[in-house]
Order: C-alpha cells, then sequence, then structure tokens
C-alpha cells in the first residue's frame, strides 16, 4: 500500500473522530480523553489490517498505578502520538509548538493538557517551561516526552536531549521508558513496511534519585538496548 493511500485512510478517520467529538471541547476533560482512546484503536486498526503488521506489548505490568510518573519515550512515528493514548490514561504530551496551531487537531491537544514547546528559540514561554510541566504533574496522568527531540530514522540513535533529565530531576518522580519501533513499519520519511511487527516495551520505571547525567545515560542506553534487540532491521 501506498503511503498516500495510507495516510489518506487514516488521517479520513482522525478528522472524522475531531469533528465528532468537538461538542467535547466544551464538556469535562474526561470526554475529549475518551476521544483520544478511539485514536489509538484507529492507529492500531489501520496498521494491523492496512499494513498487516502485529502489535505486541510487552511489560504492562510495569505501568504505575496510583502515582505520579512521567514517561519517556523513543519517537520514530506519528503511530506512538495516538497509540499511547490507548494504553495510558490520558497521557499529556509535551510536543512541538507547531502542532497545538493546527485547526481543531491542536484544540484537542490543548484541552487534554499538552505542553507546546517553541524549538530552537529562546522565549519567555519555553524558559518558564519547566515550571509548567511540573503544574501539570500532580493529576496521575502520566507526561509523555520524547527525549531524542523529533522523529528519527529507525537506524538512527542520537544522543538523548538534557531537557529530559531536567524534568526528571524537577519533578522528582518516577521515569517510565518505554521503546516502540514503530519506524521501521511506519517511518517519517520513506515507505511503509508490510508483515512486520511493531513491539513496544515498557521497562521498569527508574525511580527518582539519580544525578542528571547518571540518569541521562542509563536512561539513553537501556532505552536504546532493549531497541536494538526488538528492531526488525537486526534480524533481517
Amino acid at each position: 500500500m501506498s503511503k498516500k493511500y495510507f495516510s489518506f485512510i487514516f488521517y479520513s478517520g482522525v478528522i472524522l473522530v475531531c469533528i465528532l467529538f468537538l461538542p467535547s471541547l466544551f464538556m469535562p476533560k474526561k470526554i475529549v480523553i475518551f476521544g483520544g482512546k478511539i485514536l489509538g484503536h484507529w492507529s492500531k486498526f489501520c496498521v494491523k489490517f492496512l499494513l498487516s503488521t502485529e502489535i505486541r506489548i510487552i511489560g504492562k505490568e510495569n505501568i504505575l498505578e496510583n502515582q505520579n510518573f512521567f514517561i519517556a519515550c523513543t519517537h520514530q512515528s506519528a503511530f506512538e502520538t495516538f497509540y499511547l493514548q490507548s494504553i495510558f490514561n490520558g497521557p499529556k504530551f509535551i510536543l512541538k509548538k507547531e502542532l497545538v496551531n493546527i485547526p481543531i487537531f491542536g484544540w484537542y491537544l490543548r484541552k487534554i493538557g499538552s505542553i507546546p514547546v517553541e524549538r530552537n528559540k529562546i522565549s519567555k514561554e519555553k524558559m518558564n517551561l519547566l515550571d509548567t510541566i511540573k503544574n501539570s504533574s500532580y493529576d496521575n496522568r502520566p507526561i509523555v516526552i520524547f527525549p531524542q527531540g523529533t522523529r528519527t530514522d529507525p537506524q538512527d540513535r542520537p544522543n538523548f536531549k538534557k531537557g529530559v533529565a531536567r524534568i526528571y530531576d524537577e519533578l522528582n518522580i518516577s521515569c517510565l521508558p518505554v521503546v516502540i519501533n514503530s519506524g521501521e513499519i511506519w517511518p517519517k520519511t520513506g515507505s511503509l513496511a508490510k508483515n512486520k511487527k511493531i513491539t513496544i516495551s515498557i521497562l521498569k520505571p527508574i525511580k527518582p534519585g539519580l544525578r542528571n547525567k547518571e540518569f541521562l545515560v542509563s536512561l539513553q542506553n537501556t532505552m536504546y538496548e532493549v531497541l536494538n534487540k526488538t528492531s526488525n532491521l537486526s534480524s533481517a
């Protein structure tokens, strides 16, 4: 299946859900969160039935219950920004500001409490980012950060951004690492792949208390070690 055809079907579904849930923008937040779960299941449907892709989740027992935590997730595809909403309780995303400025879709991102970041630009809003993140971390809804900074190619292993360590230090809560090899099926650039497997690895949480550098090195090494093991490329 061509990427254009897949994108047309997928984003048509996204637009339909957004239109149907427009009234929820004026309702309690939990209604919008439910709409996000629907989009998560829609992303699963599309990769499973249009791309013949198996989705395997490892480590669901590591998800923390009844406590605040944040998620550090690898980022290779649009898939995880949708599908994580079907696994976790109303996650809030730290994401580039351009996304929250998209009409309608961006309204939903703001409604669920996502935190926009203006990359490569110093602003008053960005200087207050840690305070915003800290104030958003007290409601048992995890914050999701992509420590690679942006979507990466499946074979790339860039160094994690130091911001994830500052967030770990500032929030003083556990970090739940999540590793997803979605770019091997639905990449940022290039063709889609069929008959492969998306593996979502939910690793053991890293408790607060480590020094920033120690945390960053441990997080990056652990996540990339798991990504290398679960990669379809390494077994090809």
